[in-house]
């Protein structure tokens, strides 16, 4: 099967995946192989090709918003059949031994595998998935329009959830939310969050494609990315990999208010005054998924429904894809057709 493989980390521009012919996989006790037809592209494949995160295993194949067709089943699966349409997502596997996955926080796993960083992804014609791992795709997407829900939907509802938006009670009652970087998970989450009457100010620095795409999707105010919000916000998410942001996020909440860090990995941040913290605000960061997550938000994206803004690459265009997300070169979110 051909694959792009990642032998060593490098900038995106010196182009470092390689398309490979690889050998055939083959599911083992518990898998599922699925035949991939699209794969969103994430800043976490960014910041697994770069080095931003440090390398677990190389080489590797990345992408880990997966959707396919199982067209094989290995010994002792069930509830997942041949040609059936499933989701992967970035938690490849939990260990389900710990006391976190024994307490329902498979996301805080201590032995986790991730798909497309520990494990080869879907950048890729055909990848193998646990079966208890796979999400089935409700009808009402196309395999492209899903794509984005897989990393990009499922991460910005737990930020939701640990912003207080949905899921149990948060820490302060939300009617106004700040959204800082506007890429593919914001543009999925906004969507949730004005299904549940929340109003939504979203900062971020692209004028042509970020804040025109927010006022689309029902933004109470769009600004730059370190502009004030026209007032104090109960929970605000950031979704850009920018320390620099913190500050500015924490100076709009209002007492009582969350803010939520959603990247896997964050540039450092500057020094924060004990008075902005002050009135029992709150710093959370989000990590990684459990499947819990995954089941809640699929199901609630096809109630509302969410709708995706999806800029397709071709199977050969994977380094310019990320190349473009880099950039914020992107409406809404990239997704690889294969």
């Amino acid at each position: 099967m051909r694959a792009w493989v990642l032998d060593r980390q490098a900038p995106i521009e010196s182009s470092p995946l390689v398309l490979r012919e690889l050998p055939e996989p083959r599911p083992g006790s518990g898998e599922v192989l699925l035949g991939v037809s699209a794969c969103g592209i994430c800043r976490t494949d960014l910041h697994v090709v770069e080095g931003d995160l440090p390398p677990r295993r190389l080489p590797i194949v990345p992408g880990h918003q997966i959707v396919g067709r199982v067209l094989e089943c290995g010994p002792g699966v069930a509830g997942v059949r041949p040609g059936e349409r499933v989701g992967a997502a970035w938690l490849h596997r939990s260990c389900g031994a710990c006391r976190f996955c024994r307490t329902g926080r498979e996301n805080l796993c201590e032995n986790p595998d991730f798909t497309g960083w520990t494990r080869d992804g879907g950048f890729a014609e055909r990848v193998r998935v646990p079966a208890d791992f796979c999400y089935p795709i409700p009808e009402g997407f196309s395999d492209l329009e899903a794509a984005p829900l897989l990393c990009a939907g499922i991460i910005g509802y737990r930020a939701l959830r640990l912003a207080g938006v949905v899921g149990e009670k948060g820490i302060a009652p939300v009617a106004r939310l700040g959204i800082y970087g506007f890429g593919a998970a914001g543009h999925v989450a906004i969507q949730v969050a004005r299904a549940r009457g929340v109003e939504v100010f979203v900062m971020t620095r692209d004028r042509e494609r970020h804040q025109a795409l927010a006022r689309e999707l029902g933004a109470a105010w769009v600004g730059g990315t370190l502009d004030p919000p026209p007032a104090t916000l109960d929970a605000a998410i950031v979704f850009a990999p920018a320390g620099e942001i913190v500050p500015a996020a924490l100076a709009a909440l209002d007492r009582g208010g969350a803010l939520v860090l959603a990247g896997i990995y964050m540039s450092p941040t500057p020094p924060i005054a004990y008075e902005s913290l002050y009135q029992e605000r709150v710093i959370r960061s989000v990590a990684n998924n459990t499947r819990r997550d995954g089941r809640e938000f699929l199901a609630e994206a096809a109630r509302i429904p969410v709708r995706t803004a999806v800029q397709v690459f071709s199977f050969a265009e994977v380094n310019q894809a990320l190349a473009a997300l880099k950039n914020d070169a992107i409406r809404g979110s990239g997704v690889i057709r294969l």
